[in-house]
């Protein structure tokens, strides 16, 4: 008998409150396999015979938590715990499913999440989970572990990669079998899935797998339709394989841009040339405390700017498949692809439930990631192009920066020309420069007047026209053109008569 030490908080707590409420419980689910794993455990699931909603309140009331029931009817419940600054943890109370607590385990996904510790700390397990775990192995509980929840698929490849473990071969089949009744499962799960999925370490693997398990064309056939579609020099791969290596690659360009070790596990950053990377470390690093912070802000629920970032990678030419011609001379060409990937990007995000920033962010980035290349091209990058970037990408265009570095990294490879290279890192610099250290210079000036002063001085009425003055003006301040009062309102009024 495999008897557990649990952490006595928040264990010993909700362990007494159950006794104090006559209620039976048991830890389940993923934080009992945590535990068994030595991993820490940030989520708590407990499974109760009854009463579960009214035992939620008590715990969070005693932790001072916030309760939400999650489903009534069913009684689930959950208590979100936050610290200053730290990460929330979440206990979730949930009535027993089925007749008992092995009827409840059996009607789990995996066997290694289907095990239970009881308030003596034995384990409890029904279905050899912990033979499985030991084994490294991710086997199903029963042949319709995926027909009662499709969204368990994604599950599969996630745990893959998080735990180093690889799924039994009967459970393979069942996933292949299974996975076109992806396309009818709960859109907002599927996201949360696919988001967990690709914040794992060498995310480009969980993407590999989910195609190489027949999900990936019925949650993003966008992306799938990357396989196979040619690309000229300086590419390397096709697209699919471009694809897959710019997600890896910008995690090596934001750990080394905000002054972390390059990850070895990403095969992808290995085969771009050392040097690269001291390069981008001894350019970057000014930037990194700024960096960091910027892509550590969450955009909706639990995704922040970073895992739209990895996002944006995945997607950033889906726009390839839409738009490729051929040219005798040239080769394969995409002309417009960023913009086609926009509008594809956008659909298929909508389609998946992202909130409204995270879809404008996304496509902003897929839409843009070309523009840091193209003023790489130019001779001189004037405050005027500089505003106008800002002006047009706001804060996306720091992580566009990031993106555009990125696929460019995985373009080239080991074939990079540093002079190239460092040509890309000049702007880059200049860029974020700009962004962090001057903001209210050229990427967002003050100005000497507001609207109600060209209201009232120029005689205009409200509408588009004060817009456009404002505009005019924030680019006219952001090169040094105007900077006082007199200054802006000549400028407005020449505005006005000329047009």
């Amino acid at each position: 008998m495999t008897v557990l030490t649990l952490p006595t908080w928040p264990w010993n707590l909700v362990r007494d409150l159950a006794g104090a409420h006559s209620v039976k419980l048991w830890l389940v689910g993923g934080a009992v396999r945590d535990l068994l794993l030595g991993r820490p455990v940030h989520d708590w699931d407990f499974a109760v015979d009854r009463r579960a909603m009214e035992l939620a309140r008590a715990v969070a009331d005693a932790l001072d938590g916030h309760f939400f029931p999650l489903d009534e009817e069913r009684g689930t419940a959950r208590v979100v715990l936050k610290s200053g600054g730290q990460a929330s943890t979440d206990l979730d109370f949930a009535r027993l499913r089925g007749e008992g607590l092995w009827a409840d385990l059996a009607a789990r996904d995996f066997t290694i999440n289907a095990m239970a510790v009881d308030v003596r700390g034995q384990l409890v397990d029904p279905l050899g989970g912990l033979a499985d775990l030991d084994a490294g192995c991710i086997r199903g509980t029963r042949r319709t572990v995926f027909t009662d929840d499709p969204v368990r698929l994604l599950r599969g490849p996630r745990l893959e990669r998080e735990l180093g473990f690889r799924m039994e071969h009967l459970t393979e089949g069942w996933v292949r079998a299974d996975a076109p009744l992806l396309v009818g499962a709960a859109a907002e799960r599927v996201r949360d899935e696919l988001s967990r999925g690709l914040a794992v370490p060498v995310a480009s693997q969980f993407v590999r797998r989910m195609d190489r398990l027949e999900m990936l064309t019925h949650i993003l056939p966008e992306v799938a339709q990357l396989q196979g579609v040619e690309q000229s020099h300086p590419h390397r791969f096709d697209a699919w394989r471009h694809t897959l290596s710019a997600i890896d690659i910008v995690d090596g360009v934001v750990a080394t841009a905000t002054g972390e070790p390059l990850p070895a596990a990403l095969e992808a950053c290995a085969e771009v040339p050392a040097s690269a990377w001291s390069e981008l470390i001894r350019r970057m690093g000014q930037f990194a405390g700024p960096v960091r912070s910027h892509l550590a802000v969450v955009a909706s629920a639990d995704r922040d700017r970073l895992l739209l970032l990895r996002l944006a990678a995945l997607l950033h030419d889906v726009g390839k498949a839409q738009t490729r011609s051929r040219d005798q001379d040239a080769g394969d060409l995409y002309s417009g692809h960023e913009l086609r990937g926009r509008e594809t990007t956008v659909s298929r995000l909508r389609a998946l439930r992202f909130s409204r920033s995270e879809v404008s962010r996304v496509g902003s980035m897929v839409a843009a990631h070309l523009r840091p290349g193209q003023l790489a091209r130019e001779e001189r990058i004037t405050r005027r192009v500089i505003y106008r970037y800002f002006r047009d990408t706001g804060d996306v265009g720091v992580d566009t920066v990031l993106l555009s570095l990125s696929d460019y990294l995985a373009t080239w490879g080991a074939n990079l020309r540093e002079s190239c290279w460092a040509r890309r890192l000049d702007v880059a610099e200049l860029l974020l420069f700009h962004y962090f250290e001057c903001p209210e210079g050229t990427v967002n000036p003050r100005l000497p007047v507001d609207g109600h002063d060209l209201l009232d001085v120029l005689d205009l009425e409200p509408g588009p026209e004060i817009g456009r003055l404002l505009d005019l003006l924030r680019e006219a301040a952001a090169v040094g053109e105007i900077g006082t009062r007199e200054e802006a309102l000549t400028l407005a009024r020449d505005s006005v008569e000329s047009s």
